[in-house]
Formats: C-alpha cells, sequence, structure tokens
C-alpha cells in the first residue's frame, strides 16, 4: 500500500511554478540560518535554572514569606528575559537592511548605506569571549567610511564547528545584500 503523504516528492510534482510561500514576507526580519547548537543549549540551561528558581518561588510562597517569593520571581524573570534575549543575537535580514543583534546592543545598517559585504580571514573571539582565535569573518563595510560591521563568524555560537553552515548563512545575507543593496 503506497504512502504518497510521506514522500517528499510528491511536494515537487504539485509546485510546478515559482511562487513565494506565503510566509515569505521579505518586509519582516528573519534570521537567514538556523540558530546553532551552543546557542540553543546555552538558552535551553538557562531556562531550566529559571525552572528552578519558579519551583523556589512556589516553596516560598506557600512557606509564607510573600516579599521574599516576589524577588525571588522577579529574578526568575529576568533569567528568562536573557534566556530569550540569547536566542535573539545574531544576524537579520529584511528588505529594509541588516540588523546585528548582541546581547546588550542591536544595529541596524540600511541596504542603501552598506557599500560592500565580504568574508575575511582574521583573528574573531571564540564563543564571545575576550579570547581569539585565527577564522572567517562576515564584514559589512558602510558607505562613509567607519569601522566595519562583524555580522557572523565561524567561532561563534552558531557557527563553531559548523564551517559549512557558516559559509551557507553569509551565502545567504550576501544574496540579501545583491538583491536590496544599490549598485554602486
Amino acid at each position: 500500500m503506497p504512502l504518497p503523504f510521506l514522500t517528499a516528492d510528491r511536494a515537487f510534482e504539485a509546485t510546478s511554478d515559482d511562487l513565494a510561500l506565503p510566509f515569505d514576507d521579505h518586509d519582516r526580519w528573519r534570521r537567514p540560518y538556523r540558530p546553532g547548537p551552543w546557542r540553543v543549549s546555552a538558552a535551553a540551561l538557562t531556562l531550566l535554572i529559571a525552572s528552578f528558581m519558579l519551583l523556589a518561588t512556589l516553596v516560598i510562597a506557600l512557606a509564607g514569606t510573600l516579599p521574599a517569593a516576589a524577588v525571588c520571581l522577579a529574578a526568575a524573570a529576568l533569567v528568562i528575559a536573557l534566556a530569550l534575549r540569547l536566542l535573539r543575537v545574531g544576524a537579520w535580514v529584511s528588505r529594509h537592511g541588516v540588523r546585528q543583534v548582541r546581547f546588550f546592543r542591536t544595529v541596524t545598517v540600511p541596504w542603501a548605506r552598506t557599500s560592500s559585504l565580504r568574508t575575511v580571514q582574521q583573528p574573531v573571539r571564540w564563543l564571545g569571549m575576550p579570547r581569539t582565535v585565527q577564522g572567517q569573518a562576515l564584514l559589512l563595510v558602510r558607505r562613509g567610511g567607519g569601522e566595519p560591521l562583524t555580522l557572523l563568524t565561524d567561532h561563534n555560537a552558531d557557527f563553531l564547528a559548523r564551517v559549512e553552515a557558516f559559509d551557507r548563512a553569509a551565502d545567504s545575507v550576501g544574496a540579501w545584500n545583491a538583491e536590496y543593496a544599490p549598485a554602486s
């Protein structure tokens, strides 16, 4: 008994035209790559710590000390917010430009202000720590000079030990740049 709903080739036969998918909205900010295992693991561990903090909040509240429970609840909410921010860190693209989200700061550069986008060999930070190693970085050079913006490195939490994923992500950001940046 054939099970056509389990095969991948049925979907390719059904769509012969190149229409954009309904969720393919280029005005929304999107990450052109999947978050890496190091980033997801760190966020999961942080959320696990937050769950223990919430359990402690429940125990403290049942013991009858509500001000201490409120402090513990606020600390757990802060840890959850930090975990969610950790998942948002990275490069995001849209029709409007490229956005580099860091843990404490976000920089948005419109495509009209980009001069070039290139991959270079340089010392890069290992997992965002002060230690540097030799690696690849995707640099965005802005019009009018200034310091180049490092969008991605092959040693950050998304691409550590995943060189192919770094190359695909750099190519994807380059494709967005080629599509929306004005010709110079």
